[in-house]
């Protein structure tokens, strides 16, 4: 049986920040994501869709409930991960370029990988984790 739906991406990452609406702009404009769905009341985000190309993140505010109370900011833990967004781009030193004159924080400078391809890692302003890089796993030859 195959459980997966039959549409464009099947894994969709989702985070939470707690100024959700800057964060969209900065996405937007840092990373060259594109707006798809905000629902938002004030400065309250209860769910966006940011896409670029076929794929997409969801996120939303930081606040209280069933979801919320199972998630923890990465200032609150010392700016580490349990997990990080993989973004495959066309052109990652055009894509590295764009993203640190938007001031992303480089925490792997751009380079090319062992395994193919060339990227990098960064954090938004909120300290989530992004890798960005041409290697495109669907692509790639397995061993």
């Amino acid at each position: 049986m195959d459980l997966a739906a039959a549409t464009t991406t099947t894994l969709v990452p989702c985070l939470r920040y707690r100024d959700a609406p800057a964060a969209i702009d900065w996405l937007c404009r840092a990373f060259g994501f594109q707006r798809h769905a905000v629902y938002q009341d004030g400065t309250t985000v209860h769910h966006a869709q940011l896409v670029f190309g076929n794929g997409m993140v969801m996120l939303g505010s930081v606040q209280p409930g069933a979801w919320g109370s199972h998630m923890i900011q990465p200032d609150e833990v010392g700016g580490m991960q349990t997990q990080s967004t993989c973004v495959v781009v066309s052109d990652a030193d055009a894509h590295y370029a764009r993203a640190t004159a938007a001031g992303a924080e480089i925490v792997i400078d751009i380079a090319d990988q062992d395994y193919g391809g060339r990227g990098y890692a960064c954090r938004d302003p909120e300290g989530h984790l992004w890798w960005f890089g041409s290697y495109d796993p669907w692509k790639a030859q397995a061993t």
